[in-house]
């Protein structure tokens, strides 16, 4: 038996001979999702995952710091208070400015962590 197309639209009609070569194309491009496409996206959204989990672990790490430094800064200028201005200097320049994500990866707000606050808060304060 030997393929041969006109012979089948001949014989069946050319929408029934394109409906039966569209679904062979459906089928081979859903096989093909599913085998090749489908390993590589678990491997990265894997990756991903490690990867977001490590930005926040730095993230908590940075806010740590930066408490810690703030926290040196207000020790060091009870010692001398001539130097409370510098101090407010310091402590606004290297202020953090983390910004908080939703799922999608938009910036839902910045977070303050010097008080704890964020920029939408600190808005309607009116700050």
């Amino acid at each position: 038996m030997e393929l041969d197309i006109a012979g089948a639209i001949s014989e069946y009609g050319f929408p029934i001979v394109s409906a039966v070569g569209m679904g062979y194309f459906i089928f081979f491009i859903w096989k093909w999702v599913t085998e090749v496409i489908d390993p590589v996206l678990g491997e990265a959204m894997f990756t991903l995952i490690k990867l977001v989990d490590r930005v926040r672990m730095l993230d908590n790490d940075l806010i740590r710091l930066n408490s810690k430094l703030s926290m040196v800064l207000e020790y060091r200028s009870k010692l001398n208070p001539k130097r409370t201005d510098e101090l407010h200097r310091l402590v606004a320049e290297f202020q953090s400015g983390s910004k908080a994500f939703n799922s999608t990866g938009e910036d839902n707000e910045t977070f303050n962590a010097s008080n704890g606050n964020t920029v939408h808060d600190e808005q309607q304060r009116g700050k």
